[in-house]
């Protein structure tokens, strides 16, 4: 090789590392000039975490402008925890927790606080890294609404300091599940628990959360609790009406009780309207759906879950006088024993009694609370 050549070689590899060396440094500008286009350092109005209003997970409703004799809000109190001789007391209502004034409330937080109830729900809080927007984590928490037939709800603490239940459009700095602890037919079980606490941590890793779980051990007394007080209120009161002759037809029976006032359901339910969506009482024919005729109706009464204002039972036993004459019945007991006035006036008693006891309980009769526990 002549050194022409070798001069050649050596120019075009110096050529080369030139334009190399070249290409690199004008990358290096091009990456410098987009990180300056779009590293901006206005943050997300919404988002950004100095404009926050950060207080611990609590159903406080929002304060009102400070006053110098103001009082201070009252929190709302967790059910007590039960102990391991809990079992051997008789069954017992929770005590009431302590409630802000009613008009303090948001709509929002008063539907907040339906949701995730202190007294009938474990409450979990859940630490956010950073506020987050309703419509990024709604559809993950919608993977995460029953554990066993028990409803899990979620709310969030919104960036102007109300509790409310997570919708799209709302940016919240923190946010509490619930599960409800008992229902008509179980209490919370450890395998229902468990399941939650699992399935919750996945819920929680996606959106950015770290979840406060509760002991399971206070969790399952506080159940066994407030489950034991379900069981001994679970009141469904009847009144029966007997033919005095011949059994009814069905297609007559329709009609007068649809004079009644009564709302005829597809699948063959009797139901008396409260006026406002829902039901007074109920009405059985004690016969299979295809049947002819019937001699026995039974009106029944839930009573845990009709309002002592609507005079659910009152309003029953005037439909069962109504019908009475109507249809040429008698009103009996179970054992086809006929009731009068005296007995029917003691079971009135009853249910006022009974209506008190759910008062002092703080689970109302016909009040969301115990729909949601009776339901």
């Amino acid at each position: 090789m002549t050194d022409l050549q070798m001069s050649l070689i050596g120019a075009a590899g110096v050529f080369v590392a030139g334009v190399f060396a070249y290409n690199k440094w004008q990358e290096h500008k091009a990456k410098k000039s987009v990180e300056r286009a779009f590293a901006s350092e206005h943050d997300d109005v919404l988002l950004r975490p100095g404009d926050i209003v950060r207080s611990e997970p609590s159903f406080e409703p929002k304060p009102a402008a400070p006053a110098d004799d103001a009082p201070a809000p009252v929190p709302v109190a967790a059910p007590p925890v039960a102990r391991a001789d809990d079992a051997a007391e008789p069954p017992h209502a929770p005590p009431a927790p302590a409630a802000a004034p009613a008009e303090a409330l948001t709509p929002a937080t008063e539907l907040a606080t339906s949701l995730v109830d202190p007294l009938i729900d474990v409450l979990i809080p859940l630490a956010l890294e950073a506020p987050v927007r309703g419509d990024k984590i709604l559809p993950v928490l919608h993977t995460l609404r029953h554990v066993g037939n028990k409803p899990v709800h979620f709310i969030g603490l919104h960036v102007n300091g109300d509790w409310e239940p997570i919708v799209h459009g709302g940016v919240y700095t923190k946010l509490q599940a619930g599960v409800q602890m008992a229902s008509r037919t179980t209490a919370l079980n450890e395998l229902e628990y468990s399941e939650l606490v699992t399935r919750l941590r996945a819920v929680a890793d996606d959106i950015g959360a770290e979840p406060e779980i509760p002991d399971m051990i206070e969790v399952m007394g506080e159940s066994r609790t407030l489950h034991r007080f379900v069981s001994g209120h679970d009141a469904q009161l009847g009144v029966n009406l007997l033919s005095y002759g011949a059994p009814w037809s069905i297609a007559t029976l329709i009609g007068a009780l649809e004079k009644q006032g009564f709302d005829v359901r597809p699948d063959g339910r009797y139901i008396m309207p409260d006026g406002d969506g829902g039901q007074l009482f109920t009405l059985t024919t004690n016969v299979t759906l295809g049947a002819d005729t019937t001699s026995r109706l039974t009106l029944l009464l839930d009573v845990p879950c009709v309002a002592p204002a609507r005079d659910g039972f009152g309003a029953m036993l005037a439909c069962a006088k109504a019908l009475v004459g109507r249809l040429d019945a008698v009103i009996v007991d179970d054992s086809d024993q006929a009731l009068t006035d005296q007995a029917l006036a003691e079971i009135n008693s009853q249910v006022l009694d009974f209506y008190q006891e759910m008062e002092a309980a703080d689970i109302p009769a016909g009040s969301t609370r115990a729909m949601r526990l009776f339901s």
